[in-house]
């Protein structure tokens, strides 16, 4: 919350089904010279304008303004052993929201600096930023963060109007995308999730340069329209991942269920392992419950987490990843599919509230199995602390929060967190 309130084949087509016995088709009759003649007249024509248009959209794509872009910092290669892998499937790494920065408006220092009596940096190093939760994502083979907040640098239209109390525009340094890449093992994929609230505060512009940042970093995205992402792993597996948010723009909206079903469907069709993550719900400390009713913020829908739950696995999602309200929810077994309906904040450094609960955030972790199924899920809790330094938190209380909320909200389907983090049924 912020200040202010293995991979499945498709079916072979059928073989091609032989013309009924009977008599001899008569030959075709030869065209005529002329008609020949005509028909290579109109070819001839419609190819010239053909190409007549293209070089015309060619030169007016030439004269567009390009704005240039600063390459983004890559890591330095590290040779590494290969990694003995403990499970047999996919390990998939989940955190919640992920802000490294924003460069847009950096006067909510004032106020943290005030507040803490102790100088605040707007835009600290963001490798520094994510460097203590990398052991939270050891063994993954795919790491899956939500990207709060466009990418890059330079001048962006303005979101928020002069008078406004209740709107922030998060963009956060070039130098993230590079940053997110790292937080997963050298042979990890990492995916950005960009299908949510902020991934478009610098405009349609922003988002490209967001897109392209994140892919010259080795990023792969997800989100940004309503087509699956297919993740392969190291090993050669291959999931696919699809993002959803109630926040417009191109990504599928979570609210409409008829979509839901219809894009993870098809892409359960196509993948023995279907991901889901969506950015959907109310926002602040009295948004931990989950109920199954359509949720406000601010005046606006954001959806029936439940709804979308339940229209995303019974369509064929394995896993469902949750993030939005900025707290940690329960966690729901739907059949062998798991819910995990909030992450809540992995890092956000900026201008958020991290009073508790909003300091508290998990790391899920999962082992998709040949048929998809999760198996050897653990979550591991993490904690904030002004003004957005994150680390892995000895106390373990998201996860306990976890339980807690799914005793109340899930009594018969929740994922029961035990001592040691292991989510079980």
């Amino acid at each position: 919350m912020l200040l202010g309130g293995a991979c499945a084949r498709p079916a072979p087509p059928p073989a091609p089904v032989p013309p009924p016995a009977g008599p001899e088709r008569r030959a075709e009759p030869t065209p005529r010279p002329d008609t020949l003649a005509r028909r290579d007249s109109l070819l001839a024509r419609d190819s010239a304008a053909a190409a007549a248009a293209r070089r015309d959209s060619l030169a007016r794509i030439a004269r567009r303004p390009r704005r240039a872009r600063r390459p983004v910092p890559r890591p330095a290669p590290v040779a590494v052993a290969p990694r003995a892998r403990k499970h047999e499937g996919v390990r998939v790494c989940a955190g919640g929201d992920v802000t490294l920065g924003t460069n847009l408006d950096t006067t909510w220092t004032a106020t943290a600096a005030a507040r803490l009596r102790r100088r605040v940096p707007a835009l600290p190093s963001p490798e520094s930023l994510v460097a203590p939760l990398r052991p939270l994502f050891a063994g993954a083979d795919v790491v899956l963060l939500n990207v709060e907040g466009a990418i890059g640098d330079g001048d962006a239209p303005d979101k928020c109007g002069p008078t406004s109390t209740a709107c922030f525009a998060l963009r956060q340094p070039p130098a993230a995308a590079a940053a997110l890449r790292s937080v997963g093992p050298q042979d990890a994929v990492v995916v950005g999730n960009v299908a949510n609230n902020h991934a478009r505060d610098a405009g349609a512009e922003g988002l490209d340069e967001t897109l392209a940042l994140l892919d010259s970093a080795g990023v792969l995205a997800t989100g940004a329209d309503s087509e699956p992402t297919e993740v392969v792993t190291a090993a050669g597996d291959t999931i696919a991942i699809l993002g959803f948010s109630t926040s417009g723009g191109d990504a599928p909206d979570a609210r409409d269920l008829a979509a839901v079903r219809r894009y993870v469907g098809a892409a359960a069709a196509r993948y023995a392992r279907v991901v889901v993550t969506v950015h959907m719900g109310a926002e602040g400390a009295d948004a931990q419950r989950v109920r199954d009713s359509v949720e406000h913020y601010y005046g606006g829908s954001r959806g029936n987490p439940v709804a979308f739950a339940r229209a995303a696995t019974e369509a064929g999602a394995d896993l469902v990843i949750g993030h939005g309200p900025h707290v940690v929810r329960a966690l729901e077994w739907r059949g062998p599919a798991l819910v995990a309906y909030s992450l809540g904040n992995l890092i956000t450094y900026g201008p958020f509230q991290l009073r508790d609960p909003m300091n508290r955030g998990a790391v899920l972790c999962a082992t998709l199995a040949a048929d998809g199924r999760p198996r050897a899920v653990a979550l591991r809790a993490t904690r904030q602390r002004r003004p957005g330094r994150a680390a892995p938190d000895p106390t373990r209380r998201a996860a306990v929060l976890a339980d807690s909320l799914g005793r109340l909200d899930f009594p018969a389907t929740r994922g029961r967190v035990t001592r040691k983090g292991s989510v079980v049924r």
